[in-house]
């Protein structure tokens, strides 16, 4: 336990800061797999097989992403096992979206400061592209482990978190595809399904803070978008999230469409987890938001009210 409080307390930043090296690398990053899939694509010419290739290999990478960095890692909604909670952090950070410590730490933050001014990444304060793309580029959050001591315990999920091991995941993946399927599988499978995994992760910090319904009176502007929850497989659901963050699913209702909490489901039955949490119904209840319907919200800057708890480990 002294050694766990020893890599918690070195922790410097209260907030937003460099990361230094790894995030300007994955900004390097980021770029050249946008020019590779471009210029990919380009070379190769057009594919049907391709473009069916890259939207199945993202729908079931978001499924991944949306279950393990958000949901599990950063909510703690439902339990698992140690070595099915090792298999989702590999499984998420294939998708090159960094550690799950780091992704678990900036987003436990955004709900506690939601559109606030210490907000890594509100759309409401800086505007769209910033919160889709700009914090990453700028370079503006440095771990911080203190919001994340429930993750740092494991020394297996630190090991991921190390710069020479952190794109290992992805790195793997891209090598499956390529040694699969050629040039062709590496292109669509791998560097296409790629950027639309990013785009359809980052439209959540934009869109989402931006422009949909709000059933919900949260304290952020946090809305509910149909469109893109079929898009990102239920992470559109964003005012329902905001308001019960710590609920594995997402859409809270029947008619609310959230692929991840079906493949959840999926994997409850066959055992690998258990415990998933589901809002009650005085949640479900409100409080209501005055108004539901599109456009802006009015600034609400309070904190969020509960970010979720640690789920136990078998």
């Amino acid at each position: 336990m002294g050694t766990l409080n020893n890599i918690i307390r070195e922790t410097q930043p209260d907030g937003p800061g460099s990361s230094g090296g790894l995030v300007r690398s994955s900004t390097v990053l980021l770029f050249l797999v946008h020019l590779v899939a471009v210029v990919g694509v380009i070379a190769l010419g057009w594919s049907w097989t391709g473009f069916a290739l890259a939207l199945g290999v993202y729908f079931a990478r978001m499924v991944v992403v949306t279950a393990g960095y958000h949901r599990y890692f950063s909510h703690r909604a439902f339990s698992t096992s140690r070595v099915f909670q090792f298999l989702l952090a590999v499984g998420a950070q294939s998708a090159a979206q960094n550690s799950v410590i780091w992704w678990a730490s900036h987003h436990r933050w955004h709900h506690r400061y939601s559109d606030t001014p210490r907000d890594v990444h509100s759309a409401r304060l800086h505007g769209f592209w910033y919160a889709h793309l700009g914090w990453i580029l700028k370079d503006v959050w440095q771990t911080d482990l203190r919001q994340v001591p429930d993750l740092v315990k494991y020394p297996e999920l630190r090991f991921l978190d190390r710069r020479s091991i952190v794109m290992v995941p992805t790195a793997l993946l891209g090598l499956a595809f390529l040694l699969v399927g050629g040039l062709h599988g590496l292109i669509w499978g791998y560097m296409v399904s790629t950027v639309l995994v990013w785009h359809g992760s980052f439209a959540i910090n934009s869109l989402t803070h931006l422009f949909g319904r709000r059933r919900y009176a949260t304290t952020d502007n946090s809305r509910n978008q149909w469109l893109l929850a079929l898009i990102t497989t239920g992470e559109g659901w964003h005012n329902n999230h905001h308001h019960y963050p710590s609920a594995a699913n997402q859409g809270f209702f029947w008619w609310e469409v959230d692929l991840t909490y079906w493949v959840l489901r999926l994997w409850q039955s066959v055992g690998l987890i258990w415990d998933l949490r589901r809002p009650p119904a005085n949640v479900l209840a409100g409080p209501l938001a005055s108004r539901d319907r599109p456009g802006l919200a009015a600034p609400l800057p309070v904190p969020c009210h509960e970010l979720g708890h640690p789920a136990p480990i078998a």
